[in-house]
């Protein structure tokens, strides 16, 4: 039986692929535990640096297994009260989504949760929790006006359309659009680039920048400064 998700680890670089093309990479409860497993191995393995998420075949994810909810328990697939943003948030190493194709839903939740995303040319996005009568819970409500501001969020949000990887690309929702044939070469070598990076400073860094999502600028700048004279007092003594 085919793997649900597909973990290969290479040169620092660990490329997590959903495998459920026949579904457009619907999320069920085996693939979402497996999902969680593979990125909790990444966060834990020194020799992985960054992270790639990407969808098999022609779909990056359609959002929930619809066929799946009555029996799957979805929101805790591991039984151990962690969900998409826990497990995603507990990575402290940067994650990178390679979307390929439609991103829908959960699945495009899943995507705002990584760190920044790439775009295939046949990538598009949708919310359409609105139209499918399902409440949120991976972030949608929040992620998606960070990126997009709350203005497109609401017209992405309440009229449920896709959008293209170019208009993704206009919004800033994606930060660059390749040739479908290029998109894993492109993640790969922009995840390459981190991994040859001083991954306590890379943390550190990365702390920092999420560190506004929580805080004021005011209070995240003070919270630089803090980092930076403490840096500065360990360098001095040298």
């Amino acid at each position: 039986m085919e793997k649900t998700v597909l973990f290969e680890k290479e040169n620092g670089v660990a490329l997590i692929t959903l495998n459920r093309p026949e579904r457009r990479n619907a999320m069920n409860q085996e693939l979402l535990a497996s999902l969680y497993n593979y990125l909790d191995e990444a966060a834990a393995d020194d020799d992985v640096r960054a992270a790639v998420i990407t969808g098999a075949g022609t779909a990056f994810c359609s959002g929930l297994d619809l066929k799946a909810l009555a029996t799957d328990n979805v929101m805790d697939p591991r039984g151990d009260g962690r969900d998409m943003p826990d497990v995603i948030g507990a990575c402290k190493k940067p994650i990178i989504a390679a979307v390929n194709g439609p991103a829908m839903t959960g699945g495009f939740e899943l995507a705002l949760n990584c760190d920044f995303l790439i775009a295939s040319e046949q990538a598009s996005f949708a919310d359409t929790h609105v139209k499918m009568g399902i409440h949120p819970g991976w972030g949608m409500s929040q992620l998606l006006q960070e990126a997009v501001g709350q203005r497109m969020a609401k017209q992405m949000s309440l009229t449920c359309r896709f959008i293209s990887a170019q208009e993704a690309l206009r919004a800033g929702l994606v930060n660059e659009v390749v040739a479908p044939e290029l998109l894993i070469p492109r993640a790969r070598e922009l995840a390459g680039y981190i991994a040859q990076l001083d991954p306590v400073v890379l943390r550190t860094m990365k702390e920092l920048i999420e560190h506004r999502n929580k805080a004021t600028l005011e209070a995240s700048l003070a919270h630089e400064r803090e980092g930076f004279m403490a840096f500065y007092r360990k360098i001095w003594k040298k």
